[in-house]
C-alpha cells in the first residue's frame, strides 16, 4: 500500500496531496470569510466558516474519504452561484474560482484513492 493510500490521525503524516488541499481549503475559506464580511453577505462568510469546519474535521481524522467527496459538491456549487450572484467581478474572484477548481480536482482524487474506511459494523468470526 502506498502513503498516498494509508490513512492516518496525525498531521505530520499527511501526503503532499492532502497538504495541498488543506492549503487550498484555507485560501478560499479565508476568501469567503474576508468577502462575506466585507461585502455584507453573509451566505458568502458561512461558505468560508464550512471550509473551517471542514479542516476541523480533516485534521481530527473524521471519516476524511467522506470528506473529499462531500466536498467535490460543496465547492463546485459555489462556482454556478458566484457566477449567477456576483454583478463585478475583480481579480481575487478569479483567483478564488481558480483555487476552487484545483481544489475540486485534488479531492476528486484522494476521494478515488483513499481506501474505504471501515465502519467497524461487521460480524466477528465464528470461533
Amino acid at each position: 500500500m502506498s502513503t498516498q493510500n494509508t490513512p492516518s490521525g496525525r498531521i505530520g503524516s499527511l501526503t503532499q496531496l492532502q497538504w495541498l488541499a488543506v492549503a487550498l481549503v484555507v485560501i478560499t475559506g479565508v476568501i469567503h470569510v474576508y468577502a462575506g464580511i466585507v461585502e455584507g453577505r453573509v451566505p458568502v462568510a458561512l461558505a468560508g466558516v464550512g471550509f473551517a469546519g471542514a479542516l476541523v474535521l480533516f485534521f481530527f481524522d473524521y471519516r476524511r474519504r467522506l470528506l473529499y467527496l462531500i466536498g467535490i459538491p460543496y465547492t463546485a456549487v459555489q462556482i454556478p452561484l458566484w457566477i449567477v450572484a456576483k454583478s463585478e467581478y475583480g481579480i481575487i474572484d478569479y483567483v478564488d474560482k481558480a483555487v476552487q477548481v484545483v481544489l475540486i480536482l485534488v479531492l476528486i482524487y484522494l476521494y478515488l484513492n483513499t481506501p474505504t474506511e471501515p465502519t467497524g459494523n461487521t460480524p466477528a468470526a465464528a470461533d
